[in-house]
C-alpha cells in the first residue's frame, strides 16, 4: 500500500535523475514521494532516450554504483553504452555466415576477418535465425519503434545534434524563440487575445528553457505561454483529418508535458473533438467561448492561487 505523499521525500531528493524518470500515471497514479526506496514492487520507469522499463526502487537506486553517467540508471542504455566488437577470429566468427574473402585480411601469423559490408550486416541482422546474429549486433527499443544494427554504424545510430539557437538561460525561463513556428490557428489568437482582456500578463513570450532535449532541442513552444504565473496552455484539435493530437502525437504530447512540468511549470491542455484529458488540468470542450475563457481562468486560479491570479485582473 502506498503511504502519505511526501513521507519519502527526503529520501528521494538525492536521485534527481530517478525522479524525473519516474511517471505516476504510469503507475496507478502513485508518486514517488509515496513508495519506500527499500519495497519490493515493480514501477515503470522512462529514461531520458525514451526507453521504458520495469524495476524496482531498490534495483534503480542501486544501479549506478560510482558511475554518474544518465545511461546507467537505464538497463537498455547501460547495454549500448558498452563497447561493442564483431569477433576478429574465423573461429568466433558466427555459424552460417559466409566471411566475404575481401573482408580477410592476412597478418604475420594469423588469419583475421575483417567486419562484414554494410549490406551484409543488415542482411545477417534481420535474418529468421537469431544464432546468425553476431554478438556486437544490438536490438534496440525506442517507445514502440526497433531499430537492429551495430554500435557505431553511422546509420543505425546517428549522431544526436541539438540546435545552438537557444540562449543560455536557467531551466524554467521564458524567452522570446528564434525556432518557434509562428502561430497557425486563429483560435489561438482569439483565446489568446480573450485573456489580455482578463489578465494583465505577459504574452509575447514564445518559449520555455528546459533542462534536457526535445526533439533537437533545449526549449517547447507552448501555445500561450505566461511567465507571471508559469503556466503553459495548450489548445488542442484532432484537425481537418482526425489525425491531431492522436497516436504517437498524443505521446509526444505527455513527453512535453513531462518536460515542461520538470522545469517547473504547469500545463493546461484545452481538449477539443472529444481528446482525452492528458493531465489534472486540462479542460475538454466543444470550443473557445466565453464559457472556456471563464473555466480556464478558474483553473489558472486553482494552480496558482486566487489572490496571485486576481491580482493580476484587469
Amino acid at each position: 500500500m502506498p503511504y502519505a505523499v511526501g513521507e519519502f521525500r527526503a529520501e528521494w531528493a538525492s536521485w534527481p535523475v530517478l525522479v524525473r524518470q519516474y511517471h505516476p500515471e504510469w503507475n496507478a497514479g502513485v508518486v514517488l514521494t509515496q513508495v519506500p526506496p527499500a519495497a519490493d514492487v515493480l514501477l515503470t520507469w522512462e529514461c531520458d532516450v525514451g526507453h521504458v522499463f520495469v524495476a524496482t526502487p531498490s534495483e534503480q537506486r542501486s544501479r549506478p554504483g560510482r558511475e554518474r553517467r544518465r545511461s546507467v540508471w537505464c538497463p537498455e542504455c547501460a547495454v549500448l553504452a558498452q563497447p561493442q566488437r564483431w569477433p576478429v577470429l574465423p573461429e568466433d566468427w558466427p555459424s552460417g555466415v559466409p566471411v566475404p574473402q575481401r573482408a580477410v585480411r592476412t597478418t604475420g601469423r594469423q588469419t583475421l576477418p575483417a567486419a562484414p559490408a554494410r549490406g551484409g550486416a543488415r542482411a545477417v541482422a534481420t535474418g529468421a535465425s537469431s544464432s546468425a546474429v553476431p554478438s556486437g549486433a544490438v536490438a534496440s527499443t525506442r517507445r514502440g519503434s526497433r531499430r537492429t544494427g551495430r554500435i557505431g554504424d553511422a546509420r543505425s545510430a546517428a549522431p544526436r545534434t541539438i540546435c545552438p539557437k537557444t540562449p543560455r538561460l536557467p531551466s524554467g525561463e521564458s524567452f522570446i524563440s528564434r525556432c518557434a513556428p509562428a502561430p497557425a490557428s486563429a483560435v489561438e489568437a482569439e483565446l489568446r487575445a480573450a485573456l489580455r482582456d482578463r489578465l494583465d500578463l505577459t504574452f509575447d513570450h514564445t518559449a520555455i528553457r528546459l533542462d534536457r532535449p526535445f526533439h533537437e532541442h533545449v526549449e517547447v513552444w507552448p501555445d500561450i505561454v505566461l511567465p507571471e504565473l508559469r503556466v503553459a496552455i495548450e489548445y488542442d484539435s484532432t484537425g481537418r483529418h482526425g489525425l491531431e493530437h492522436v497516436g504517437s502525437r498524443e505521446d509526444s504530447d505527455r513527453r512535453k508535458d513531462r518536460a515542461t512540468r520538470a522545469v517547473g511549470w504547469e500545463v493546461v491542455r484545452i481538449r477539443t473533438g472529444r481528446l482525452p484529458a492528458l493531465g489534472p488540468w486540462d479542460l475538454q470542450v466543444s470550443g473557445v467561448s466565453g464559457r472556456t475563457v471563464d473555466r480556464l481562468v478558474d483553473v489558472l486560479r486553482e494552480i496558482r492561487g486566487p489572490l496571485f491570479v486576481d491580482a493580476y485582473a484587469r
